[in-house]
C-alpha cells in the first residue's frame, strides 16, 4: 500500500499534482491512499509500504514554512519518492537550504546511471521555482544534474528524489519505485 502525501495548500490543486500519480497506481493495479501533510500520523506510516510525495505548484511554498510536519522522514525506514516540492522537503529535513531556480516545460536531462529505470537522456518536465543543492549534502547521490539537481538517492536509505514531474512524462519512474522491493523496507 503506497501513501501519497498531498503538500498542496490549495484543494484546486490536487487536480493537478497528486490526481495524476492516483491515475498511474490505479492503472497499474496499485493499492494507495493520500493524506494531507498535516494529517500524516503514526497509522499512516505504519500502513504503508511506500511513500511518494507529491508536488504542487509553483508558487505554493507553504510545505517548507512547515517542515515539523515531515519530520517522520528521518525516523522511517519505509522507501520515499520525494517529487519537486518532496524533493525540497527531503532537502530540508538533511540540513540543505532552499534556493532561487526557475525552470518551466521541457528539458533534456542525463542520467549518469540508471535511477528508478529512468538512464542517459530524458526530456523530462519542470515547473519549479526553487531547488535544493544536494552536491553540498555529502550523505545524497545525484544522479542526474544541471545547474540543479534534478535526481537523488541518500547513500543509506531508501529516500528518492526527482526535481523535475515524472507523472508527465516519466510515468515509469513512478511504476518502478513501486514495484521495486526493498530489503530495508519492513513491509
Amino acid at each position: 500500500m503506497i501513501l501519497l502525501v498531498n503538500i498542496c495548500k490549495e484543494k484546486l490543486h490536487y487536480s493537478e499534482f497528486v490526481k495524476p500519480i492516483c491515475d498511474i497506481l490505479e492503472k497499474n493495479e496499485i493499492k494507495y491512499f493520500s493524506k494531507d501533510y498535516k494529517k500524516v500520523g503514526k497509522e499512516d506510516l505504519e500502513k504503508c509500504s511506500k511513500i511518494i510525495i507529491c508536488g504542487t505548484s509553483l508558487y505554493d511554498n507553504d510545505f517548507a514554512k512547515n517542515i515539523n510536519f515531515f519530520k517522520w522522514i528521518l525516523e522511517t525506514d519505509k522507501p520515499i519518492l520525494g517529487i519537486c516540492g518532496g524533493m525540497q522537503i527531503i532537502g530540508l529535513l538533511f540540513n540543505g537550504k532552499i534556493r532561487k531556480g526557475t525552470e518551466i516545460g521541457f528539458y533534456s536531462e542525463y542520467f549518469k546511471k540508471g535511477f528508478l529505470g529512468l538512464k542517459e537522456k530524458q526530456e523530462v518536465y519542470h515547473l519549479h521555482n526553487n531547488y535544493i543543492d544536494f552536491t553540498k549534502l555529502q550523505i545524497f547521490e545525484v544522479f542526474c544534474g544541471n545547474e540543479f539537481s534534478q535526481a537523488i538517492k541518500h547513500k543509506e536509505k531508501p529516500i528518492y528524489g526527482v526535481l523535475f514531474h515524472p507523472e508527465v512524462r516519466q510515468k515509469q519512474l513512478i511504476e518502478n519505485f513501486c514495484k521495486i522491493i526493498f530489503y530495508e523496507s519492513k513491509k
